[in-house]
């Protein structure tokens, strides 16, 4: 975005926001962006990949429904327990959720054991695929179904790569696979994920991204093959062989992906973890904004009352201070540009200082742009999302549940 622009917007965002019923930090997310940022997706997905969201970097039902609609997918990626517990009292039997780590089996127990009230047929059995990285963790879920009286669905991590768990070694997944095929009335198998950022984080002068890609590719594909081949009753059409994530998700576009499910949330809101050059295409749709309490020509630091006019002739940026609502967050400062947290003040949860150039035009009332560095934490500190479409705020949305 130029820089007039990118003024435009946020002026236009700030007469929003000044003309909004209350004036307190708050998350906006702009629909027009995640709309373009859909249609990019699209098209960087190879045609018969299901895209599956994930649900921690789009903690937001109303969000999620936005997404599933626009993307034609009844398919999601859930990281905590209380998300989906939350998720299931809403989901209807079209839905399919897979774990994206493994659950201790207590709470994989507790799960079950509280199950909210389900509305729309959603089956907690059937629909639920439990992510499992050991033998020892099938065993503990198998002992699980037999007490439960319930076959669970069980998909297999495995490590290609990154090294964060999972099989790393094809008789390690030969050992999980018999363990499953024996119990295959307390257990069905359902897929592979095989989650790899690392490929295009790895520094290209320590191995090439196309390297780790086919090595990556490589050992999927024999994962593959063992089921098929070893292991034939475990085989069906419908498995689920899930991957990628958002910083790699335009490298499986090709005939030599082993994937047929892909998943991202955090490329669709972009914060700034993900300002990556895969993912150039894809534009930053989530911000924070916090009101302007106070107003100074000038920096006055306590202690240093007689440098100002030096501290100020110094550095330009001392030339306009104020003080923020709140901060302290996981986000970088973005407009008006040059905005920076005073490192003598330090952060504050309550109020922060910052400066600015004297270019900056900003007055008490106004309001400072942040970019999260993550969506999965930053947004639940908010409490609802501010729903912005054509620079305006059309609707709030609730967060999911984070006990």
């Amino acid at each position: 975005m130029d820089k007039n622009r990118r003024d435009a917007y946020f002026e236009q965002l700030t007469t929003t926001l000044k003309n909004y019923q209350r004036a307190i930090p708050c998350l906006l997310i702009d629909l027009d962006i995640i709309d373009e940022n859909l249609t990019v997706l699209t098209s960087e997905l190879k045609t018969g990949v299901d895209f599956r969201i994930v649900v921690k970097s789009l903690p937001s039902l109303s969000l999620i429904n936005y997404i599933r609609e626009k993307m034609n997918t009844d398919k999601l990626m859930v990281f905590h327990q209380p998300f989906l517990s939350d998720l299931s009292s809403t989901l209807d039997q079209r839905a399919d959720v897979l774990l994206g780590k493994p659950m201790p089996i207590r709470t994989a127990q507790y799960y079950y054991k509280t199950l909210p009230k389900l509305k729309n047929d959603f089956d907690p059995y059937r629909q639920v695929q439990w992510l499992v990285d050991t033998e020892a963790r099938i065993f503990q879920y198998i002992s699980l179904a037999q007490k439960l009286g319930k076959r669970l669905r069980l998909n297999l991590e495995l490590d290609v790569g990154l090294h964060r768990g999972g099989f790393k070694n094809l008789g390690e997944l030969r050992k999980g696979l018999k363990l499953m095929h024996t119990h295959i009335e307390a257990v069905a198998f359902s897929g592979f994920v095989g989650y790899e950022p690392h490929i295009v984080k790895i520094p290209k002068f320590i191995r090439r991204h196309e390297k780790s890609l086919k090595m990556s590719n490589s050992f999927y594909a024999s994962c593959q093959q063992i089921v098929q081949k070893e292991f034939p009753e475990l085989w069906s059409n419908t498995l689920t062989f899930n991957g990628a994530g958002s910083p790699t998700l335009n490298l499986h576009q090709t005939e030599a992906s082993p994937l047929n499910d892909i998943s991202a949330g955090s490329c669709l809101v972009k914060p700034t973890t993900f300002d990556i050059p895969s993912l150039n295409k894809f534009k930053p749709a989530c911000f924070i904004a916090t009101p302007v309490l106070k107003k100074f020509q000038g920096t006055t630091l306590p202690g240093l009352e007689r440098m100002k006019p030096l501290l100020n002739r110094v550095n330009p940026r001392y030339s306009q201070s104020f003080f923020i609502y709140g901060g302290y967050w996981k986000a970088d400062y973005h407009y008006p540009k040059g905005t920076k947290q005073n490192s003598v003040f330090g952060a504050s949860t309550n109020q922060t200082m910052v400066n600015t150039p004297a270019s900056a035009k900003l007055g008490v009332d106004d309001f400072v742009f942040l970019r999260p560095h993550q969506s999965e934490f930053v947004f639940l500190q908010f409490g609802e999302l501010l729903v912005v479409k054509g620079k305006q705020i059309v609707d709030k949305w609730g967060l999911l549940s984070n006990r």
